[in-house]
């Protein structure tokens, strides 16, 4: 199962978040998003998403 970082919801395969470089993760999550484009996405907009890539919706 994939794991999540628990602050920026970004899917993460090393120890380290490649966002906030945090290592607290979470392998209970719901729903995903991909961003390829956050300047242009108005979702990643609303939910302050800068770095593209592929987020989880919901993290427990």
């Amino acid at each position: 199962m994939k794991k999540v970082c628990k602050k920026c919801k970004i899917f993460v395969e090393k120890d380290k978040c490649p966002i906030c470089q945090g290592n607290s993760f979470s392998e209970s999550w719901q729903g995903r998003m991909f961003f390829l484009d956050t300047e242009k996405s108005e979702i990643a907009k609303k939910i302050d998403i800068k770095a593209k890539g592929e987020y989880a919706i919901k993290v427990r």
